[in-house]
């Protein structure tokens, strides 16, 4: 396994909205015999109302400032040694500073999943705000592809196979 895992046990599943990281990731934690975190549903937890809610009624300012909570806070429990695959937003590794506290405590992985399948999973799905515009999400979808090309490891996920997706990271030359 490599050093930096072994000191920091995080596997950090990125990818646009859509592409599976809480399949996939779910999967995968349980594959490894790891903690499983999916960042949404903790801040979910926490505000005691859906992300929806928060961007309706807060902003998605004030949803990114909690969304960068959670994460420190799980990435926490990752530098005092419990191995997690933790599952985050869309928008989270677009800010800077989440991409290089991930960086340094762990191991980064994008699930690159094509438009055309994000759209029919997101699809008559009201609890996703930025999905609400096409035009505005397929102008996210091209942005944010940049900044996940940014993470450590691509993993092709064109297919509704969670398994297929876990097969592929596990087959990545960091364990």
């Amino acid at each position: 396994m490599l050093l930096k895992l072994k000191r920091t046990p995080g596997l950090y599943l990125v990818g646009f909205m859509g592409s599976g990281k809480s399949a996939v990731g779910r999967l995968l934690a349980d594959e490894l015999g790891w903690f499983f975190a999916d960042i949404d549903e903790d801040i979910e937890k926490t505000e005691g109302v859906s992300i929806a809610e928060i961007f309706d009624n807060r902003g998605e300012e004030e949803f990114r400032r909690l969304e960068q909570e959670a994460l420190r806070k799980r990435v926490q429990e990752v530098e005092c040694g419990k191995p997690m695959v933790m599952a985050l937003g869309g928008g989270a590794f677009a800010d800077p500073a989440n991409r290089k506290m991930l960086d340094e405590r762990g191991v980064t992985i994008w699930l690159d999943c094509p438009f055309p399948r994000i759209c029919a999973r997101v699809e008559g799905h009201t609890h996703r705000p930025l999905a609400r515009d096409p035009e505005n999400f397929q102008r996210l979808y091209d942005t944010r592809r940049d900044i996940y090309a940014k993470a450590e490891h691509r993993i092709e996920a064109d297919t509704d196979d969670a398994a297929a997706i876990v097969g592929e990271i596990l087959k990545l030359p960091i364990f």
